[in-house]
C-alpha cells in the first residue's frame, strides 16, 4: 500500500540542508550528500523553527501534536499505520503517492527486570528497533530516503553495507518497485542478514576490501551513473532514524530518561536519535536533555579513541575486528555529529571486549528479549558506566537495541555450545551463561532426571 495517501492535519515543515562543518546551505544535495564548500556531511534543518513567528506559521504547537499523534494510532491509513509517518510534521516534505512504507518503526519499550538486577537500575528499558519490518533500526531511515528517491525519478539505490542496511535497502526497493545495489565486505556479513538482501532481489556485489572501502567504492559509483545512495550519509536517513527518539519520548509520556545509551557503528543512529532530542527540546516537547552514551566494540571502537586521543577534534580511524559485525567499522561517516551529540548532551562514550558483549546478549535474552551482538554493547557499556559512576542506581535509562536475535543466529549457537571463543578464560567467564540443549534419552524420566539436575525445584505436578 505503498501509494496510498492521507490527509495531514499539520503540513510537514519546510527544509533545507546546511554542511555540519562549515554551516552553509544548500537546496541541491548533490549525488553523495557532501557539502560543496568543504566537503563534509550535511544535515536537514528546518529554518522555521529557529524563530516563534516561524513555528507560529508551521503550526507546530506540542500540545496540538501530541494528540494529533496519539489520534493517528486508531487510524488504518498506510501513512498513520508508520511507526515514522505517523509523525510527518517533523520530517521533510515528500509527495504521500511517492512514500514507500512497510509499517515501520512502532518499536516497543520494554522493561528489563532481569537485567535491571544484574545492573542495579530499577528504571531500566530497552527501545527494540529489532521489531521493525526487516529486523533491525534501518527501516525508519529507510522509508524516508526510499520515498525521496522515488520522487526523484531514480530507478536504481544502493548501499554498502556490513548486513542490515543491505536488507533494509532491498526491501523498500522491491516494495516501492526500484532496483538495488549492495557492496558487502566478503566473509564479513552474518548469513542471516545477506540471505534477506538476495530474497529482496538485490544485486549484491561482495568485494575483497572492508565496509570502509565498500563505502569508498559506492561513492565512486554513484558519481558516475544514476544511482541513489542510501547509506547514513544521506540526511533523509537521519531524519527517518530520529523518529525513534520521538516514538521512546511518547511511550515515557513525554518525560525524558536521564540517559540512552546507543551502540556506536558508522554513527548515524546515534546521530539521528540525539538530532532529534535536541529538536524536540528546542521546540518545547521536552523540558530537559537525556545524557546520550555511545558503546562501541574495543576491536572498532574509532570514536572512542577520537574522544580520547584528540578530544574529538579529529577522526582516529581503526581496522575494525569484531564479532559484532553490524558495528565492524573503523571510519565511520557520521563521527562530527556523534561528537556533536556527546557534547550538547553530556554524554559519554565505551568501549567493551568481545567477552563483555556475549555475556550481555545473553542477559539481555534472559529477560526474554532477542538482539544481534551489536545492540547488546549498550548493557555491557552500561555496567562499565555504572562501575564509573556516571550512571546512578536512581536514573532511568533506555538501551537501544538496534537488531534483531535472529540477524546472526550462528553467534548465538556459538556462544550456548561452547565454540564461540577459544580461551580458556573467556570460556570460564561466560560459562555461567551458556544453555546448551541437553542430549537424553526418549523417555519420561530421562527428562525428569535432565530438570532435576538443574538442582532447580521440580515443577509441581
Amino acid at each position: 500500500m505503498s501509494n496510498s495517501t492521507t490527509s495531514a492535519t499539520s503540513a510537514p515543515s519546510s527544509s533545507e540542508f546546511r554542511c555540519i562543518a562549515c554551516k552553509s546551505e544548500t537546496q541541491n544535495p548533490g549525488a553523495a550528500f557532501r557539502c560543496d564548500g568543504c566537503g563534509d556531511l550535511l544535515e536537514v534543518v528546518y529554518p522555521s523553527w529557529s524563530t516563534a513567528a516561524g513555528l507560529r506559521a508551521g503550526k507546530l504547537d506540542p500540545a496540538a501534536l501530541k494528540a494529533l499523534w496519539r489520534q493517528r494510532r486508531k487510524s488504518f491509513k498506510p501513512l498513520d499505520r508508520s511507526g515514522v509517518w505517523r509523525f510527518r510534521e517533523l520530517l521533510p516534505a515528500v509527495d504521500s503517492s511517492h512514500i514507500i512504507t512497510l509499517r515501520e518503526g512502532n518499536a516497543p519499550l520494554y522493561p528489563m527486570p532481569s537485567c535491571s538486577r544484574e545492573v542495579g537500575i530499577p528504571n531500566l528499558f530497552a527501545l527494540h528497533q529489532g521489531m521493525n519490518p526487516t529486523g533491525s533500526f534501518k527501516d525508519t531511515g529507510m522509508t524516508v530516503a526510499a520515498s525521496f528517491a522515488r520522487q526523484a525519478s531514480f530507478s536504481w539505490v544502493a548501499c554498502a553495507s556490513t548486513g542490515n542496511t543491505s536488507a533494509s535497502v532491498a526491501a523498500y526497493a522491491a516494495h516501492g518497485g526500484l532496483h538495488s545495489l549492495v557492496l558487502i565486505p566478503e566473509g564479513q556479513v552474518a548469513w542471516g542478514k545477506l540471505s534477506q538482501a538476495l530474497d529482496y532481489g538485490a544485486f549484491t556485489c561482495q568485494l575483497r576490501t572492508d565496509f570502509d572501502g565498500c563505502l569508498r567504492i559506492l561513492h565512486e559509483v554513484v558519481q558516475r551513473t544514476q544511482i541513489y545512495l542510501l547509506n547514513s550519509v544521506n540526511p533523509y536517513r537521519v531524519e527517518g532514524q530520529k523518529i525513534a527518539a520521538v516514538e521512546l519520548l511518547e511511550q515515557m509520556d513525554w518525560v525524558p530518561p536521564d540517559h540512552v545509551i546507543v551502540p556506536g557503528g558508522n554513527l548515524g543512529n546515534c546521530s539521528a536519535i540525539g538530532k532529534a532530542f535536541l529538536e524536540m527540546h528546542q521546540l518545547g516537547f521536552i523540558e530537559r536533555l537525556p545524557k546520550i552514551s555511545i558503546i562501541q566494540a574495543k576491536g572498532a571502537n574509532p570514536l572512542v579513541r577520537t574522544v580520547r586521543e584528540s578530544g574529538g577534534r579529529h577522526l582516529v580511524a581503526v581496522h575494525a575486528e569484531t564479532a559484532a559485525t553490524a558495528i565492524r567499522i573503523g571510519s565511520p561517516a557520521s563521527w562530527r555529529k556523534a561528537i556533536r551529540v556527546l557534547e550538547a548532551t553530556q554524554g559519554t562514550v565505551e568501549e567493551v571486549t568481545e567477552a563483555e558483549i556475549a555475556m550481555a546478549k545473553a542477559e539481555i535474552g534472559i529477560d526474554g528479549i532477542g538482539c544481534e551482538p551489536a545492540s547488546a554493547v549498550t548493557l555491557a557499556g552500561l555496567k562499565k558506566l555504572r562501575t564509573r559512576g556516571f550512571v546512578n542506581s536512581a536514573e532511568t535509562v533506555v538501551l537501544i537495541l538496534t537488531g534483531h536475535l535472529l540477524k546472526d543466529p550462528d553467534f548465538t549457537i556459538k556462544f550456548h555450545s561452547g565454540s564461540l571463543f577459544s580461551t580458556q578464560a573467556d570460556q570460564a567467564v561466560l560459562l555461567g551463561q551458556r544453555r546448551a540443549p541437553i542430549a537424553v534419552d526418549a523417555n519420561t524420566d530421562a527428562v525428569l532426571r535432565a530438570i532435576d539436575s538443574l538442582g532447580a525445584e521440580r515443577p509441581g505436578v
